[in-house]
């Protein structure tokens, strides 16, 4: 397995969170489950407004097989093992006047990361994807004109990567990074 490597020091807990694919099947308490979209609650948004909204199914439930189809192919062949799938949906406009929320997006990111985070200290999986139907998730959920379907996040226990098909599994390790000097500079874009 690769080893990430920081330039500058931060908490280890951003170089053990990455996005496997391979989750073993296993069904998740409702409490840890639960607990992922509470980190979530706590992240930082504009005026307070926390426009995130997260719907989801459980595995062997119901609302699996709705959320399942909603997925490409590819991400079913890997997802078909997760605990639950999400969808997760920003409202556009602020609660406290009506007006639109610039940020909608930028906060339901936030969120997103406090929830893989804690993914992550609870030994979880959380991963993110956009290989599904988004008008579809819309119509078939119910999502409201003044909100948008954001991505579709996987939420499992690890696995070994042979549960993969056999394309995925040399990929199934963590990336590296985009150097510092690329995504960071003082002043104007370079």
């Amino acid at each position: 397995m690769v080893q990430r490597k920081a330039a500058y020091p931060i908490d280890s807990i951003f170089l053990q969170r990455w996005s496997p694919r391979a989750m073993t099947g296993e069904e998740l308490s409702g409490e840890k489950l639960l607990s992922l979209f509470e980190a979530a609650r706590w992240a930082p948004s504009s005026y307070n407004n926390q426009p995130w909204r997260f719907l989801y199914a459980k595995r062997n439930t119901k609302e699996w097989d709705v959320f399942f189809d909603l997925m490409v192919e590819f991400n079913q062949s890997w997802t078909k093992n997760a605990s639950a799938l999400v969808v997760v949906v920003s409202k556009k406009t602020f609660d406290f006047n009506g007006k639109p929320a610039q940020t909608h997006s930028f906060d339901t990111g936030a969120a997103w990361m406090s929830l893989a985070l804690q993914a992550t200290k609870q030994g979880l999986v959380a991963h993110g994807m956009q290989g599904f139907d988004y008008d579809k998730a819309k119509k078939v959920l119910n999502v409201p004109d003044d909100y948008n379907v954001e991505a579709m996040l996987a939420i499992g226990k690890q696995g070994k990567k042979d549960l993969l098909p056999k394309e995925l599994q040399d990929k199934e390790e963590p990336s590296d990074r985009k150097k510092l000097s690329e995504i960071a500079w003082e002043g104007g874009f370079k």
